[in-house]
């Protein structure tokens, strides 16, 4: 619609300007502050600039014009919010989304925790985040890619074998243990220790030289398990990259990273010079005793994800990563790449409350609230929501509590509501949407007008929460409709009245634009509501 709103602006101004959205929508729909930067330009007022611009729309059939205080305000008239409403009722599903643009491209990296453990509230944030963002991207023509690299190299899954050796010890042969300080404990490991014993009998657990066999076995069943937490909450990645399996490729990259004169040796240890690019230190690449460093892992995959050649590369990390991006991206620069085409963003903590307290950590994490305990307490819609809810930027602290009042006070439940207050409608009618689809919404009241620009503005909701990547505002702008749905509901008679069937589509509209935006968002858009 904006874009619409904007190519008839700018054929009869013939000339670039801004184009805003005012907060109040009885005075204008939108708005230009063009006459501000002209003022110089053509020694005027802004008022008196802003009402000659408004005159050259007299005749316009989309919109009126008119000035107020240096500004050129423009109002949707009915036929045009009337055609744009026919649009995306016929978009069905698919409004909001444009053509695919394969040049338009985007690889996200997500989640990448190590297969070591479930995943944990740490990991929720980014998970959604990733997701979200990738389903807003597709249906507004993006090419975007998805993978979860997989540490699973290096020590913590030799200290994964470990633990699953010493639990095995200790619970299930009844043997006395020592275990080290650092070591994967909780629930999970059980059944992965039962599993083991069954598949490879009792001596992997004592023959040292097959503890990367026994940590192998575990990390693929910790796999399954993360891949189970992710699936029910809708999240399903792309492809899976292995750390291990990208380790034939080091020595290339290293000699590749070597071309590029940034590299230099120091006591046996080889360095990578990313203070040049704004790191604190010169970073370790490959450790005196020849062994590559977490760093190098992370050269290598990222090598192997340029090779791709995608517009542009997305991290999704936890905000203590901060300090690793300017070394990341210094790597990258001596690889010959544009590090600027890898967008980092970064997750701040979450925390989570029950009746007004920290909740408890799982027993079965040892040291973390599970991503299960969380799905199982709110459910998958209450999850997606409540952690996209906020700006990545800002921490995040809700009551799981909050989530399962089933009233106003529950974004999630307020949303849902007005989607099927409009099936309830509907029903109390006797009538479908296929019924009332002839019905013309050109004369509805100036409050009728105002609810379905708001319902058509779903499009540009979709492409600024993209492109800014601030995916709240998707959940504030379903807020925001929600409300301004009910406000209208309870003011107006519908079933019954002398415009019925004009109010039933533009509940048509409200509530296809609630679907598809919460279905964006991983959420099926509920037709009733259960008490």
């Amino acid at each position: 619609m904006k874009n619409t709103v904007k190519s008839e602006i700018y054929n009869v101004l013939e000339r670039d300007f801004v184009l805003e959205k005012p907060k109040d929508k009885n005075l204008a729909h939108y708005a230009s502050p063009l006459a501000f930067g002209l003022a110089r330009e053509l020694k005027k007022a802004p008022a008196v600039i802003a009402a000659d611009l408004a005159a050259k729309f007299d005749s316009n059939k989309f919109f009126d014009v008119f000035s107020v205080n240096g500004y050129l305000n423009f109002k949707l008239n009915g036929e045009f919010l009337d055609s744009l409403a026919n649009q995306a009722l016929q978009s069905g599903d698919k409004f909001g989304s444009a053509k695919f643009d394969e040049s338009d491209s985007l690889f996200i990296e997500y989640i990448s925790a190590n297969p070591t453990g479930p995943l944990h509230i740490g990991h929720v944030r980014g998970a959604v985040y990733g997701d979200t963002l990738a389903r807003i991207g597709k249906h507004i023509g993006k090419n975007i890619a998805t993978e979860y690299y997989i540490n699973d190299a290096g020590n913590q899954i030799d200290l994964l074998g470990v633990s699953i050796s010493l639990y095995a010890k200790e619970v299930l042969f009844n043997e006395s243990v020592e275990y080290p300080e650092k070591y994967y404990r909780g629930e999970y490991i059980e059944p992965i220790a039962k599993m083991a014993f069954e598949k490879f009998g009792k001596e992997i657990f004592y023959d040292e030289s097959r503890n990367l066999e026994l940590a192998d076995f575990g990390k693929d069943e910790v796999l399954k398990i993360i891949k189970k937490d992710l699936g029910d909450a809708g999240i399903f990645i792309e492809s899976w990259a292995s750390e291990k399996a990208l380790y034939d490729k080091l020595e290339p990259t290293i000699a590749k990273l070597e071309q590029s004169g940034e590299m230099y040796k120091k006591d046996d240890t080889v360095y990578i010079a990313s203070t040049k690019l704004g790191d604190d230190n010169d970073r370790v690449v490959v450790r005196n005793d020849g062994r590559p460093t977490y760093l190098a892992g992370d050269i290598v995959y990222h090598n192997a994800k340029f090779e791709k050649n995608y517009a542009r590369y997305m991290n999704i990390w936890g905000a203590d990563h901060h300090g690793y991006i300017a070394r990341l991206k210094a790597a990258i620069r001596f690889l010959g790449y544009d590090e600027n085409k890898l967008e980092v963003i970064l997750m701040q903590m979450v925390s989570l409350l029950k009746d007004g307290k920290p909740f408890k950590m799982s027993k079965r994490a040892g040291t973390a609230v599970l991503m299960s305990d969380i799905l199982a307490e709110i459910g998958s819609d209450a999850l997606r929501f409540i952690f996209i809810s906020k700006a990545n930027t800002s921490s995040l602290e809700f009551d799981i509590d909050e989530l399962k009042k089933q009233d106003s006070s529950n974004p999630i439940f307020y949303i849902n509501y007005a989607h099927a207050r409009v099936n309830q409608v509907f029903a109390k009618a006797g009538k479908s949407p296929q019924d009332v689809a002839n019905a013309s919404l050109a004369n509805l009241d100036e409050n009728g007008k105002n609810l379905l620009f708001e319902a058509l503005t779903l499009p540009e909701v979709l492409e600024d929460a993209y492109n800014s990547r601030a995916l709240h505002k998707l959940p504030d702008y379903l807020k925001s409709l929600s409300a301004s749905f009910h406000k209208f509901y309870n003011e107006n008679r519908v079933v019954g009245s002398h415009s019925e069937d004009e109010l039933l589509k533009l509940f048509s509209v409200v509530a296809l634009s609630i679907r598809v935006a919460l279905n964006l968002m991983g959420i099926t858009a509920k037709d009733k509501m259960e008490h």
